[in-house]
């Protein structure tokens, strides 16, 4: 009679090359034992790092941990509950309030770290006891690590937050590769940044301009932008596509459309920047000043 037990399912079942080695180093940059945390957003980098913790380690002992907050753009926290669910993980979603600190709302170059912080300090005090975890993870890369715009990672650094994207070498064309071979369908998901990021530094964030960005981003998407941010100066929205997409408000019905959304979120003017999308331009902007 053959026997009634089932071989072991190989975790890493269709994975080969490249691909493979670097979710075995990846794999290798997690905790053995307990429950990891992995702070979850749907991009690629965490949705990566959350797919090879889920086969490395098992679905039980291993979840995603989504912060929700006005910051997150309705679009973004639809996608990462789709995301979870492909990559077969359960998903912790849970409140964060960076809008109540006077540090974020001030909107410093610093303020990617009191966002984290809030996020990482909520885990460590909320989560962590209450979920049994033994440690928690996030999606830097390596690219993300030799970035100087990145305060956050100082967060993660202050609440021993592992990265094992980054310790294991990926770069962000060597996680999207990852995330190809992994079957994910997030793996050429363009960034995306908070809505916080499109407001100048120095000038304070409010939920009434969150919303109007989102408002504002969510019209370029449903007019056929891959990829877009509208930059809050107070009565203006500057808009940013890619380049090779500018050519796109020449179809007057296109533009009209547009102009008529960001009107109805309460920008009275309406720029479309010659530059092209630009990440992290408020924030290199600044850094590069000082």
């Amino acid at each position: 009679m053959a026997s009634q037990h089932s071989e072991p399912t190989d975790p890493w079942a269709g994975l080969a090359g490249e691909p493979l080695a670097d979710a075995l180093a990846v794999a290798a940059h997690l905790p053995s034992q307990g429950r990891v945390g992995i702070a979850f957003s749907g991009g690629v980098d965490s949705a990566v790092l959350l797919a090879v913790a889920v086969r490395a380690r098992g679905r039980a002992d291993a979840v995603g941990l989504l912060a929700v907050s006005d910051s997150l753009a309705r679009a973004e926290l639809a996608g990462a509950r789709a995301t979870a669910a492909e990559i077969g993980a359960d998903l912790i979603e849970f409140a964060t309030r960076e809008g109540e600190l006077p540090a974020y709302r001030a909107n410093g170059v610093d303020r990617c770290f009191h966002c984290k912080d809030e996020m990482f300090t909520v885990i460590d005090t909320d989560l962590v006891e209450r979920h049994g975890l033994a440690a928690v993870a996030y999606g830097e890369n390596a690219d993300d690590a030799a970035r100087i715009d990145r305060p956050g990672a100082g967060a993660a650094t202050a609440h021993a937050v592992l990265r094992p994207l980054a310790t294991a070498g990926l770069s962000k064309p060597r996680v999207r590769n990852l995330a190809r071979a992994l079957g994910l369908s997030v793996a050429d998901k363009p960034a995306a940044p908070c809505l916080a990021s499109r407001i100048p530094h120095g000038q304070e964030v409010t939920p009434a301009k969150l919303k109007q960005v989102e408002a504002g981003e969510e019209a370029l998407r449903e007019a056929g932008f891959t990829d877009a941010r509208v930059r809050h100066h107070g009565d203006i929205a500057r808009i940013e596509v890619p380049a090779d997409e500018i050519a796109l408000f020449a179809d007057p019905d296109r533009r009209t459309g547009v102009l008529a959304r960001l009107r109805e979120a309460g920008f009275g003017h309406v720029t479309v920047d010659l530059a092209g999308l630009q990440s992290g331009a408020f924030t290199l902007q600044v850094l590069r000043r000082g």
